[in-house]
């Protein structure tokens, strides 16, 4: 008889599984005690892109001055009279100083509409005045560029240390694999291209695949492509940023949704991924991906039943060209046919892969599908550790003899670590903390989970070669996933117009 797994507690400190979940916690708890940090900017628009929007400034402007004058707010009307003159001139350093007096004056305006008005011109043409090239390459942005590299090196480099990894190695092609992925950034900060979606991670992405196919990844940087790593401690803080009260918005409405999307999708391409010929662990990662939400999903699917990186970095590739132009061609489609906010947002949420194309996606369609997007797709990432948990039961169970039961200690082997960390981040940050406290700590780690996730998908890039993608499963797993994908539009439609669209319950207020 086989020999009973015991706990092996290296693996605490010698897995990326558990390593990752002590650097999102000691990332947590550093902002917690109240430490602080800004991020580099990296958005930034072009003069003739600025110049574009002037006109329409010009309009807003005109508008708050007859809204000023006929409440009496002569402060307001003077300062969007100087505003006016500084849009004539189309002098971006101007415009930006005035829109930022425009923007004091609001402070000390009675009538509150006037105020709001006011403040929201002000703030937002200082920001489009004042996102210029120079300003992202100046030397503080840099600087603070320069000290997140630090951050995130020592971070990686304690992780390198304890998982008995050359910290040395690590170093020296860090590096190289952050001023790369900070050359994402600064792609996708212009304002032109986040415009049409096209987020960070695609570019980082797009970058490694560049460089891999290419010149290729010498083996001094493979030291330092640490994929999976870098994913899971995103993931633990995007935990965090996953608050039971936000998911309560939608009371049962988001989680019906969610649940029966979920199950009937994975149904769905597991099905079509066995008939074409693909394995369990394939079909189950391509479903877990196309059904719950995308790439953390694939991950977390990888995990829970130790499937081959290879199929986890395939499936993400997948998430990541589909969700282009779903993300551009959803929201155009609910525009056209008149759907409702609420419905169009719960598709949107509902079927996008990525929570950044959700949001871009939802943005076109409009600020209310936004809202709307962004909370039905959080209440699917709240299922990302019930799938797990589901899965390494199902795949313990299936690598059992006839007659045999798996025991808890081998149903705990399977599943995946970080998605503990993940849980426990969401369950503290939202019953054991104030809302406002809350979300003060993930208005900062937010961004660096970004980070941590633009990482991994550099690294992903860096290391995945198209003719391993061609040739893994003859197209098998693509045709699955397109499948899938196709039955997820139409499906979750459904649900969203049921559910959201006042059939079965009352249209939900948000």
């Amino acid at each position: 008889m086989e020999e009973k797994k015991t706990i092996d507690w290296t693996t605490l400190w010698k897995k990326d599984d558990w390593m990752s979940v002590w650097i999102g916690f000691i990332i947590l708890i550093i902002f917690l005690a109240g430490a602080t940090f800004k991020l580099p900017s990296w958005r930034w628009m072009t003069d003739g892109a600025f110049n574009e929007k002037i006109n329409g400034y010009v309009k807003k402007a005109e508008a708050l001055a007859k809204d000023a004058e006929a409440k009496g707010e002569t402060g307001i009307l003077a300062q969007t009279q100087s505003l006016k003159n500084a849009l004539d001139g189309k002098d971006r350093k101007a415009i930006g100083n005035t829109a930022g007096d425009l923007e004091k004056a609001a402070k000390g305006a009675k009538d509150k509409d006037v105020a709001k008005k006011a403040d929201k011109l002000g703030k937002d043409l200082k920001r489009d005045a004042t996102s210029t090239i120079g300003k992202v390459l100046s030397g503080a942005n840099l600087l603070q560029a320069l000290y997140l590299l630090i951050g995130l090196w020592i971070l990686g480099a304690i992780g390198m240390a304890f998982m008995g990894m050359s910290v040395g190695k690590f170093t020296l092609g860090f590096p190289i694999v952050y001023i790369l992925s900070a050359v994402s950034f600064f792609i996708a900060g212009n304002t032109t291209v986040s415009y049409y979606g096209l987020e960070v991670v695609f570019w980082a992405l797009l970058i490694g695949l560049l460089i891999s196919n290419t010149v290729g990844v010498p083996d001094w940087l493979k030291t330092a492509v640490k994929t999976e790593f870098f994913i899971k401690i995103g993931l633990v803080l995007l935990g965090a940023e996953v608050l039971f009260t936000t998911i309560a918005k939608v009371g049962a409405y988001g989680m019906i949704q969610s649940i029966i999307v979920i199950f009937a999708v994975f149904y769905v391409c597991y099905w079509v991924a066995k008939k074409i010929g693909l394995d369990d662990e394939f079909a189950s990662i391509l479903g877990t991906a196309v059904s719950v939400c995308g790439v953390s999903a694939a991950i977390a699917a990888g995990g829970a039943v130790k499937g081959d990186q290879k199929k986890v970095s395939h499936t993400i590739s997948l998430v990541l060209l589909c969700a282009i132009p779903m993300l551009i061609f959803q929201p155009l489609i609910a525009k056209a046919v008149g759907m409702a906010p609420a419905v169009a947002g719960a598709w949107i949420g509902g079927t996008i892969d990525t929570t950044g194309a959700v949001v871009a996606a939802g943005a076109i369609a409009g600020e209310a599908a936004m809202a709307v997007a962004v909370v039905v797709k959080m209440a699917q990432n709240v299922l990302i550790g019930v799938v797990a948990f589901i899965l390494a039961i199902w795949f313990t169970f299936k690598g059992q003899a006839a007659g045999e039961k798996p025991s808890a200690m081998e149903i705990w082997f399977r599943f995946p670590k970080f998605v503990v960390g993940f849980i426990i981040a969401s369950i503290v940050f939202s019953f054991f903390m104030p809302e406002a406290s809350a979300k003060a700590v993930t208005s900062v780690t937010a961004g660096l989970r970004g980070w941590w996730f633009t990482l991994a998908f550099l690294c992903i890039g860096l290391d995945t070669q198209f003719k391993e993608l061609v040739s893994m499963g003859g197209g098998k797993p693509a045709a699955a996933f397109l499948i899938a994908q196709a039955f997820n539009i139409l499906w979750t439609l459904l649900f969203a117009w049921l559910i959201f669209g006042g059939v079965i319950f009352p249209v939900p207020k948000f």
